[in-house]
């Protein structure tokens, strides 16, 4: 039981992650229809400029705010200077454009701090483990990770219902020319979205470096898996983005954690591991297929 419960952990400490992800990848899909190949990017700068700072500086929360920083800064520049062109354009045309800034982030980041992985340690404040159960000791800071992700998720809701810029997101999802007609500037609207959207992708990956190695295509590694959240919350929908994290970070966890022992029970032992983290590995996919066969717009389409 307590294995079950520290995979579960594990897996909502996951959905954590990919919300913050996800959060920002889907209103930039939503409102502005662009699809950002280049968010999982952001993600890497961040963790490199706050694993940089904490480096230098050896204070891991002086790389916090230098992660956001950077990776919001990143962000309204990539919109201001290359997205902004794109709105208009077709689907394809955005793709290719943000594709191309993942080799030239990926070249940018070698060219600074060489292919080697960085590493950060955990602070000693969120050192450590606690003793949630009899039995059941889980580290401070993947739970520290849990708490934060779920402080940004209830700052979200509170932003996009219960304040102006919120309205006015709302109103540019649905109808950008109206907004435009009452005096707002649509064009810093999308800045700000898209730079909010690039400083949750920052944090993120400052989050992940003392779990994960901060390596050059960290980015890509994860971005198939946020557009899958977008496609099985719904597009536009921070509400979606959230419930489908933690979905798919319990399903993959749990997955990964106990499909290959079940298949020992009726297959060889090398037969059963190899089976069972193909199939692992393919269980996001399939519930994205299934939710989309029964609901094709996903769980909560364009629903704040």
């Amino acid at each position: 039981m307590t294995l079950f419960l520290e995979q579960l952990l594990n897996g909502l400490q996951f959905g954590v992650m990919l919300f913050l992800l996800a959060a920002g990848l889907t209103l930039i899909f939503g409102i502005m229809g662009v699809i950002n190949l280049a968010h999982g990017s952001i993600y890497m700068v961040g963790a490199y400029a706050g694993t940089w700072v904490a480096m230098q500086t050896g204070s891991f929360f002086l790389g916090i705010p230098a992660a956001l920083a950077a990776a919001a800064l990143v962000g309204a520049a990539i919109e201001f200077l290359i997205v902004r062109r794109l709105y208009k354009r077709d689907h394809l045309d955005q793709v290719l454009a943000t594709f191309a800034l993942i080799l030239i982030f990926n070249q940018v980041v070698t060219l600074l701090f060489g292919r080697q992985p960085l590493f950060v340690s955990i602070p000693p404040l969120l050192d450590g483990s606690v003793q949630l159960l009899p039995g059941l000791p889980y580290p401070v800071y993947r739970l520290a990770i849990i708490v934060v992700g779920l402080l940004i998720a209830v700052g979200l809701y509170l932003l996009i219902n219960k304040t102006r810029i919120g309205m006015l997101v709302r109103a540019g999802s649905t109808n950008r020319e109206m907004v435009r007609a009452l005096g707002v500037d649509v064009r810093v609207l999308y800045t700000i979205v898209f730079g909010l959207g690039a400083l949750l992708a920052g944090l993120a990956g400052m989050m992940a470096g003392p779990i994960l190695a901060v390596q050059v295509g960290m980015g890509e590694q994860i971005l198939i898996t946020t557009f899958v959240v977008v496609v099985i919350g719904g597009v536009g929908s921070i509400r979606g983005a959230f419930v489908a994290s933690l979905l798919l970070g319990v399903v993959d966890t749990m997955l990964r954690a106990y499909l290959p022992s079940m298949l020992r029970h009726v297959m060889v032992g090398p037969e059963a591991d190899a089976l069972g983290a193909g199939i692992a590995s393919m269980g996001i996919y399939l519930l994205m297929a299934l939710v989309l066969l029964i609901r094709p717009k996903g769980l909560f389409a364009s629903n704040f």
